[in-house]
Parts: structure tokens; C-alpha cells; sequence
């Protein structure tokens, strides 16, 4: 179907018989600061409206120098916390004339470098990343002429701009509880080790044993990807090595507790007497039959001070807050128990 000529500012001058000068700058919202009158400025508007006039986006780019366009790297962007924060982003960038161009790493350092090459030559104006690299040799030549912000993992011991949430704390509360309801063991399911947020889960489990004096096993902790699959294959793997479900489990994601809830709905017989618990959250967590604890991370403030973070560093402004920061995440409890242990042990040892 041929497309209808697109209207120019030539035609709408042309239109309203003035110069192409005059309507740019009625246009451009300037008509008041270079004086033109208050009738030509109606009939310039006016013509554009009825002819349904969109600015160029490439010329508003190169009047500006910039291209109104970020670029968010992700990891995948299926799962739960990478869509979450995508969904969260694109409405402050969006509500800000900022377009987010989205791009998949599949968790490969080379496949992140092809696409954060192609993300800049689109020119965009900054990037926000959740990176699977475990250098920033990259990241930190790209700083010096496109700002990055870090979200949700470090990569190594980067100083980058860092937003990220603060797992440790919120993992060693509730693995407190479940270690005080089961004593006898109490399973940890992670990702990459080398991933800064698979380090402060493992971290947070490890002193949430301590805490309930629990003395952790090596063959407790298995750890591949955060896939689902994975999940499915260390659950089948420790049932079949207890002949029964643990006692307890922890999956440090909700993409691992997907796989394991896939392997317990084709066995269900492995779903008594289990403690389930995982990081993450999700509100269809509150319909299940298990009574699933879970640690929710504040999407909302993650995505809120990246955003923020990187609009001052695109606008060269000053930072008004710390270039490194934390989110606290909160704990939701779903088991009876957990609830009335957590209760019992805030009144009488309160946190700081």
C-alpha cells in the first residue's frame, strides 16, 4: 500500500504564507521568544494539526546532538526480574521523550559485546546494564564518552555507577528462620557463582545458617544457571539422592524455583514435608498450595534510581545521591510458622 506524502515544513510555511524560518521556529515552540505575532502562530499550528505534522525525529536528534534513545542490556529478557525492571524503565523513559532500545545478552560475554557495539551505533544517548562480564575494561572506554549504569549485579569490582539489591541481608533474615524450623538440613539452589548476586545470596544463606546455629554441608549447595532447567535437574538430583525431598530448600531465583516447582508437579509425592523458600517474588506465589517465603526486590526503586542516575549523567548534571547504591528487599512470608517464628525472633532480638 503506497504511503500519503508526509507533510514538511516547507508545505505547512507554504500553507500559511509565511517563510520556512518562521514556521520552524512556531513549530519548535520559539514563536513568542523571536516575536512572531499571536494570529500567525495560531495559523502555523493550526494548518499542522489539521495535517497531522510530526517533527522529524533525525533532525530533532541532530539540532540536539543527541538521540533521545537509550540502550538496557539484558541477560534474557523472559525472565521474571529482567522483565520486571524492562517494564518499570520503559515507562519513566518513555514518560521522559526517551525511547528504550532493548537488547539480549543470553548470559554470553561475546554476545553482549555485539550487541552494546550495535547499541552505539545507534547512537544512543546512555546505557543501562545487567552485564555478564566479569571485567569492565569495556564498560569503563565506554563511560568516558556514553554513560553506563550498572543494574542489579557489579561486574567484578567495577566502580561504575551501581544500582543493585541489597541480597545479602534480606536472604541471611529468612534463612534464619528456615534453618531454625529445619535444623536438619536446608538446601541452597543457585546460579553463576561468579555473578555478583549468586555471591550475596550464597553469602546471605551461609550467615542465615550461622545465625540459626546450623552448621552448613558442602553437598547442601548446588549451583549451575539461572535457568529454569536447572532448577528441574538439582532437584531430581537431590531427591533421587535422599530417596525422598529435603527438608528444607532455598532457590536463589525465581527462574530456578519455576524448574523446581515443574519437577514437583510431575512428583508430587516429593512435595511432603518440604520447606520451600526462594529469592524473588511473584503475586501468583500467594495462590499456591506450598507456602512459598519469598524475598521481593523493590523493582519500582531499582528502576527509579537508574533512571535517575543515568538522566544526570546524560544531562551532565551533579549526583545527588551515592554513585554505588543499595535497595533494601523485603521478606514475604507465606508459611504459618515462618510468620510466627520471624514475629518471635524481631520481638525479642530487633534489628537494626
Amino acid at each position: 500500500m503506497k504511503q500519503p506524502n508526509r507533510i514538511t515544513i516547507s508545505n505547512i510555511a507554504e500553507l500559511a504564507g509565511v517563510s520556512k524560518a518562521t514556521a520552524s521556529l512556531v513549530l519548535n515552540g520559539k514563536g513568542d521568544e523571536y516575536r512572531v505575532s499571536e494570529d500567525t502562530q495560531q495559523r502555523i499550528l493550526a494548518i499542522a494539526e489539521e495535517h497531522r505534522y510530526q517533527p522529524s525525529f533525525h533532525a530533532r536528534a541532530l539540532r540536539s546532538s543527541r538521540s533521545h534513545t537509550i540502550g538496557l542490556v539484558l541477560p534474557f529478557l523472559t525472565q521474571f526480574t529482567n522483565a520486571s525492571l524492562a517494564k518499570e524503565l520503559e515507562s519513566l523513559f518513555r514518560n521522559a521523550g526517551i525511547q528504550i532500545i532493548i537488547a539480549c545478552s543470553d548470559e554470553d560475554p561475546e554476545q553482549e559485546r555485539v550487541v552494546v557495539n550495535n547499541l552505539l551505533q545507534r547512537q544512543v544517548d546512555g546505557l543501562i546494564v545487567i552485564s555478564s562480564n566479569t571485567s569492565d575494561e569495556a564498560y569503563s572506554k565506554i563511560h568516558s564518552y556514553v554513560p553506563v549504569v550498572q543494574l542489579g549485579r557489579q561486574i567484578g569490582d567495577s566502580s561504575l555507577p551501581l544500582i543493585m539489591t541489597d541480597a545479602t541481608t534480606a536472604t541471611a533474615n529468612l534463612i534464619q528462620v528456615l534453618g531454625t524450623q529445619s535444623p536438619e538440613e536446608v538446601y541452597y539452589f543457585g546460579g553463576e557463582p561468579s555473578l555478583t548476586p549468586s555471591k550475596q545470596r550464597l553469602t546471605g544463606y551461609k550467615q542465615g545458617l550461622q545465625q540459626a546455629q546450623v552448621i552448613v554441608r558442602p553437598e547442601w549447595i548446588r549451583q549451575r544457571n539461572y535457568l529454569s532447567y536447572s532448577g528441574y535437574d538439582m532437584m531430581e538430583e537431590v531427591c533421587n539422592e535422599l530417596g525422598r525431598p529435603p527438608k528444607a530448600l532455598f532457590t536463589a531465583s525465581f527462574s530456578l524455583l519455576e524448574g523446581v516447582l515443574q519437577y514437583l508437579n510431575q512428583n508430587p509425592e516429593m512435595q511432603q514435608g518440604l520447606q520451600l523458600a526462594s529469592f524473588d517474588d511473584h503475586e501468583l506465589l500467594d495462590f499456591m498450595p506450598l507456602h512459598i517465603d519469598s524475598i521481593a526486590q523493590d523493582y519500582t526503586a531499582l528502576a527509579f534510581n537508574a533512571f535517575t542516575m543515568l538522566m544526570a549523567l546524560m544531562e551532565d548534571k551533579p549526583l545527588t545521591s551515592p554513585v554505588n547504591q543499595t535497595i533494601p528487599a523485603r521478606i514475604r512470608w507465606r508459611h504459618p510458622e515462618s510468620r510466627r517464628l520471624s514475629k518471635l525472633m524481631a520481638a525479642n532480638f530487633p534489628r537494626k
